[in-house]
């Protein structure tokens, strides 16, 4: 099946996020031993277009590299061996007050050290992330975190993509994100290249885990020739779907976890490209080996992934429902702040008793799309009549100019916990606010 190119805008972009479901609930396994987990923020070179010279940049490197499994009690300690504070924000993971950033963590200072503890409730992609508190430096890394679950997806490969953006100034040097860049040229890399080949072996099923990495952009990635089967986003499973055209819709931060099944024929390879509401970028190939088949015919169509306990339903009739203005336009805008400006006791946006269901109105009244991202919960996006939700969870959503999105959760983790919204732009500021649960 041959998927045509088509022209992709922004717009379309962000409509693209609708269409998915989730399943049931689990019990969380028993906890395994204890496990440390150690992330080390340093610069390393990195090529950043091709037949570019090496050019230094922050990067966040898991140095021991043991396996994650679902149920693992974690000691993450992180170091800090840049030349500028970094804090760190662990997407995917709801209720883990010990890692929240600007609440229960600070940024680390140049030569610091940081440790806390955290559980790993479900299994899933998540990402650990340094670019809150990062605006007006080199743009800060993020680092793929993969959780196991103890009865894995047949599968024959498992791969992260991820995406990532630059901009180079007139010394060649990475631009700060958070200010103005000019007209720089807009680079991506993937997995750390300007390009690269993801290999397949004929009636193979393999796990492509896309991750959107870059500072601020909403994008999309195209896999050509091939059927695209979404089973997970934003860290939580999805009851298995067709992405239309091939064609993954990423927020930044967004994670959508793939299968794909390799029929085309050994030998071949079929484009990955990025669509980002401009010209089309290519990112790499997705190649099928000429080795022989792994097996005589492709997999059955795949099961859901088991839930990992997010409620299947959520009674809107008794939410508390709280509107939530975004955008530089906004008359709240001045409720929002800088990360380096925020503090826990200046209150927050709004008050949830645990177990109520929370509706957030959120009305972009800027020029240009909005992204929002919900720390400690997953949330559902509802429909436009307010009497359903679409069948997915998510952490981030993209709101474009002039809409307001409704999305609802179960305030099921008390504490303190951050939003963050910033516009779709290079330059814009990341702001944050806080709500209660308790």
């Amino acid at each position: 099946m041959t998927h045509t190119p088509a022209p992709l805008s922004r717009r379309t972009l962000l409509a693209g996020l609708g269409g998915l479901t989730l399943a049931g609930a689990l019990p969380l396994p028993s906890a395994a031993a204890g496990k440390t987990l150690t992330l080390r923020a340093a610069a390393e070179p990195a090529v950043l277009k091709p037949g570019g010279d090496p050019v230094s940049r922050p990067a966040l490197l898991w140095t021991d590299q043991a396996p994650l499994q679902r149920g693992d009690e974690l000691t993450i300690r992180f170091e800090n061996a840049l030349q500028q504070p970094a804090l760190m924000t662990i997407r995917g993971l709801d209720g883990a007050a010990s890692a929240e950033p600007l609440v229960a963590r600070r940024p680390v200072p140049p030569g610091g050290r940081d440790e806390f503890k955290l559980s790993l409730r479900s299994a899933g992609t998540l990402l650990a992330d340094l670019r809150l508190g990062a605006d007006g430096s080199v743009p800060m890394p993020v680092l793929p975190l993969v959780v196991h679950d103890d009865k894995p997806l047949q599968v024959d490969g498992d791969e992260v993509v991820l995406v990532e953006d630059a901009r180079l100034g007139p010394n060649g040097q990475p631009l700060a994100a958070g200010v103005d860049a000019g007209d720089a040229a807009w680079l991506y890399t993937i997995n750390g290249k300007p390009s690269a080949d993801i290999a397949l072996r004929s009636n193979g099923r393999f796990r492509l885990r896309f991750i959107n990495g870059c500072q601020r952009n909403v994008i999309a990635v195209r896999i050509d020739d091939f059927d695209v089967r979404v089973i997970g986003l934003d860290g939580q499973p999805a009851e298995p779907f067709l992405a239309r055209g091939g064609t993954l819709v990423l927020t930044p931060g967004g994670r959508v976890d793939a299968l794909i099944d390799a029929t085309r024929p050994p030998g071949s390879s079929s484009a990955i490209t990025l669509l980002d509401g401009g010209k089309p970028v290519p990112l790499g190939r997705l190649v099928t080996s000429s080795e022989p088949p792994l097996r005589a015919a492709p997999l059955p169509a795949p099961s859901a992934l088991p839930s990992y306990g997010l409620p299947a339903q959520l009674p809107l009739g008794s939410a508390l429902r709280v509107e939530l203005p975004l955008g530089a336009l906004a008359p709240a805008q001045l409720d929002w702040f800088a990360p380096d400006k925020f503090v826990p006791a200046s209150g927050p946006a709004f008050h949830a008793k645990r177990g109520r269901t929370v509706v957030l109105a959120l009305t972009n009244r800027a020029t240009q799309p909005m992204v929002f991202h919900l720390h400690g919960h997953h949330f559902r996006l509802l429909d436009r009549l307010d009497d359903g939700w679409k069948p997915f969870w998510l952490d981030t959503l993209a709101i474009d100019a002039g809409q307001t999105q409704r999305i609802a959760f179960a305030a099921e983790h008390p504490g303190l916990w951050l939003m963050q919204a910033f516009a779709a732009k290079w330059s814009a500021p990341r702001l944050v606010r806080s709500y209660l649960v308790s």
